[in-house]
């Protein structure tokens, strides 16, 4: 009994201090996605330096592709997050239906990568084109978006396991994964951009080999561990894909996924406008949209954690440390949001001279930051209530706020400060800044209504 226990993967997030266990979960995913911001920012930084605007908006449009990809991979990953922390508070009645859920997920999600891989390669011209990828920078972006194309795989490998990982309760080896693989991006970036001096191909060299590293590190752990909490041998037969868990992950992931999609797709509709203005107004929003998801990754990082902790409450009839886990969540990612607001204001331009040179852009970018304050406000609130909706597993009213997110608010918003205020490439910034209002509303009187408490489990549906 003791040795399997110390064996034992992850923690049981039924018991214990609320907060506590928010914490003791939380930091380590938010960390992960620190890590994986900063060697995203390196990337930005290393770059900018070497070639200017061009590298920078090089990188920042050439990889647009790939910042669809990675939320893509996370709306399947996150699938299987909730359907397996589910499985883990129902207790030993659901672990025989482990092995079954990772075999079909791994299995979807390596064919969700090659599609996605095909698509960037074969018709990365048209979508350079799309996105109104300046002359200047278009050698640069192309180059960027082939080969991190290659990477793809890697992308939904690692989250997949780390999703796995996750839901058992596991957030700390992630981390440890994440970390050695931004060790050896920011030396391959120094090595292949300023040794080799291949510009945008050696960043994007450097990012899929530790996207390799941290995919190889997280499969070899869970494969050492596979007999502790499930019975999984990596064999051929294991990943056969099961026709009832499938639909439950496509039920759970698609709604998701179209989500990401249009909320990525109006996203790249405000790059491609913003872009159209010049160069400065590109590379502007380029680094400005880093700094904002430095700051959102906290934000997202406890709404993760905060989602898998509600999902095995749920399961195991724990109402009541559901809702104290969302109301944790919302103060520290006020918190956050409030400790940004104080660097925004007092430290604008060194935030930007950070990435960039260019007076120009650092001057655009400190209006940038001010108006970005809405946005770090709104994304805690948001972040904060969703995680009820994403633990529940209620996928279709999470569907509706991507609709809402990413096209009622952000494009309405976007056209409303263009034509109505006419403020030029700034109504595109406050246009983005107030499109999570709306949703920020709808989640709220979610919680509160308390109908979440009678909603059907996930995996009631399957049985």
């Amino acid at each position: 009994m003791e040795k399997k226990a110390e064996s034992k993967v992850g923690m049981d997030l039924t018991q214990g201090s609320v907060f506590r266990v928010l914490f003791v979960f939380a930091v380590p995913i938010i960390l992960t996605s620190l890590v994986q911001q900063v060697y995203s920012m390196v990337d930005l930084i290393v770059i900018g330096r070497y070639m200017g605007s061009e590298g920078t908006v090089g990188v920042s449009v050439g990889g647009e592709m790939a910042d669809l990809v990675a939320p893509a991979a996370n709306a399947f990953a996150s699938a299987g997050q909730i359907y397996i922390a589910q499985l883990c508070g129902f207790g030993g009645r659901g672990k025989k239906e482990l092995s079954e859920v990772i075999g079909t997920l791994l299995s979807m999600l390596l064919i969700l990568a090659l599609l996605f891989m095909g698509v960037t390669i074969f018709g990365r011209d048209a979508l350079l084109r799309l996105l109104n990828c300046p002359e200047e920078a278009l050698r640069s972006a192309g180059n960027y978006m082939l080969i991190t194309a290659l990477g793809f795989p890697f992308i939904f490998g690692y989250n997949g396991l780390c999703s796995i990982l996750r839901g058992l309760g596991e957030s700390q080896k992630p981390l440890l994964f994440i970390c050695v693989a931004s060790v050896i991006n920011v030396a391959a970036d120094i090595v292949f951009v300023f040794g080799f001096r291949m510009g945008t191909a050696g960043t994007a060299l450097a990012t899929i080999m530790s996207q390799a590293v941290s995919f190889l590190m997280a499969l070899g752990y869970l494969y050492r561990h596979r007999h502790d909490e499930f019975s999984f041998d990596f064999r051929v037969k294991y990943f056969m894909i099961k026709p009832r868990l499938a639909v439950q992950l496509l039920k759970l992931s698609l709604p998701t996924l179209l989500k990401t999609c249009l909320v990525h797709t109006s996203m790249i509709w405000v790059n491609s406008n913003i872009n159209a203005y010049s160069l400065t107004a590109s590379a502007t929003n380029s680094i400005g949209n880093k700094i904002q998801r430095f700051v959102e990754l906290f934000v997202q990082g406890t709404d993760v954690a905060s989602g898998t902790i509600i999902g095995q409450n749920l399961g195991a009839g724990r109402h009541d440390r559901a809702r104290d886990t969302v109301l944790y969540t919302l103060r520290f990612s006020l918190t956050i949001a409030t400790i940004a607001t104080f660097a925004f204001l007092v430290f604008p331009r060194q935030l930007f001279w950070l990435f960039t040179t260019d007076p120009a852009v650092v001057e655009l970018g400190v209006l940038y930051l001010h108006i970005t304050i809405l946005t770090v406000y709104l994304s805690a609130v948001t972040s904060s209530f969703q995680s009820m909706v994403t633990g529940s597993g209620f996928v279709l009213l999470n569907f509706a706020l991507g609709i809402l997110d990413g096209v009622v608010s952000r494009i309405g918003f976007n056209l409303l400060f263009l034509y109505i205020f006419d403020q030029g490439v700034v109504s595109f910034f406050l246009g983005t800044a107030f499109s999570r209002s709306l949703t920020a509303a709808v989640v709220i009187v979610y919680f509160f209504s308390g109908r979440w408490r009678s909603r059907k489990l996930v995996i009631s549906e399957t049985r």
